[in-house]
């Protein structure tokens, strides 16, 4: 019966230059943990402080016991010292020769440099620039799609599509209808109070509808469908891409980004606008609830109300709508398409897709505004 290997034995013991490292017994995987661990807890100055590795009391090794040791070499050599290993066995001194040319020939990744400050803003600015330029050549990419299909209806598949407009028009509803009449609420209290101080409380209803009408209710439309739809597009086609079902549908000859995001596109600027609309009105039920409670009749409001506002405000916001819902819609599948591998991937889809939407909307936002006040809209 083969007799069991000594037990691996070390210490630490001062020199004249600095710390020794004594190693008796065998070398083996099976006795590293200890010592393994022991050297995983030196810390900086202890490993700088190592001046040489006596190997002379070794009964037995095998080349992951070597390879420990040269790795604390390693260690030492990049705290800037030296620790040459001595009393090692030629047949070992061979096999620790043979590990060190193999690491010296593998590529050693080189850690990456530290940037300037003005070198990251750039390459970020750069980064910004070239994924807006994606996201805007994919948009107008799904427009001419949608235009194409509009010319030849026989080529939408009207079945998805309203499967897609239900999940984005009729499921939202409840949020709307909730989100809306709490936006208006709140306006018209916030406006009622110092607009009372001047006599001036009849004019929240002008206030509100216009604020309603013109800005706050395809713009808060806009940002629900990026959190929900824009989201939900993603994550979908994300987990699609990670699942190879887009690669399937390249083998059938299918085009995967038409395919898959012509009908939530559609679905998306078809029900943004009636989705406005919904908003606007319990928008302004919020209002007259306020109203009323500071004695104002239901008659007055709508008075003031036909007196601000006309059908140019409401169409105007509605083409907004339309617009935001195409980049809420366009920007959603394109961060899926954009999709990694794996399931975290997934979620950072998702987020980039909430991000990126709301803020090419608020960025739509200001060029309308522009845009309406030169034309005099």
């Amino acid at each position: 019966m083969a007799s069991e290997p000594e037990a691996l034995q070390h210490s630490f013991e001062d020199g004249p230059s600095g710390q020794r490292l004594a190693l008796r017994g065998a070398l083996l995987t099976s006795s590293l943990g200890s010592f393994w661990r022991t050297l995983e807890r030196l810390d900086e100055k202890s490993v700088s402080d190592l001046r040489e590795i006596d190997a002379s009391g070794l009964t037995d090794f095998d080349s992951n016991g070597l390879a420990l040791l040269l790795s604390l070499q390693s260690r030492v050599r990049a705290a800037g010292g030296d620790c040459p290993l001595t009393g090692l066995e030629p047949e070992a001194q061979k096999i620790l020769d043979q590990l060190e040319e193999r690491l010296a020939a593998e590529d050693v990744p080189t850690p990456p440099q530290k940037s300037s400050f003005v070198v990251a803003v750039g390459e970020s600015t750069l980064r910004f620039f070239q994924d807006l330029r994606t996201l805007i050549a994919f948009v107008g990419e799904l427009t001419l799609s949608f235009a194409r299909a509009l010319r030849h209806p026989s080529t939408i598949r009207w079945r998805d599509t309203l499967v897609q407009a239900e999940l984005v028009g009729v499921n939202a509803l409840p949020i709307i209808i909730l989100l809306g009449f709490l936006i208006g609420l709140i306006l018209a209290y916030q406006a009622l109070i110092p607009m009372q101080e001047f006599g001036a409380g009849i004019f929240v209803a002008n206030l509100v509808s216009l604020s309603l009408l013109r800005e706050l209710g395809p713009l808060m439309t806009a940002v629900i469908l990026a959190g929900r739809s824009g989201s939900a597009f993603a994550a979908e086609i994300g987990t699609m891409k990670v699942d190879e079902e887009l690669d399937a549908l390249e083998t059938f000859g299918l085009d995967s980004r038409r395919y898959m995001s012509l009908p939530r596109v559609m679905a998306t600027v078809f029900m943004a606008p009636l989705l406005t609309i919904f908003l606007n009105l319990v928008g302004l039920m919020g209002a007259i609830a306020v109203m009323l409670g500071q004695g104002y009749a239901v008659s007055a409001f709508i008075r003031q109300v036909k007196l601000q506002v006309d059908y140019v405000d409401l169409l105007g916001g509605l083409f907004k709508a339309l617009v935001f819902g195409l980049l809420v819609a366009g920007i959603g599948c394109l961060r899926g398409f954009q999709t990694g591998s794996g399931a975290s991937s997934v979620g950072v889809s998702a987020t980039r897709a909430v991000v990126s939407g709301i803020v090419l909307i608020i960025a739509a936002d200001g060029i309308f505004a522009v845009l309406y006040n030169t034309l005099g809209i």
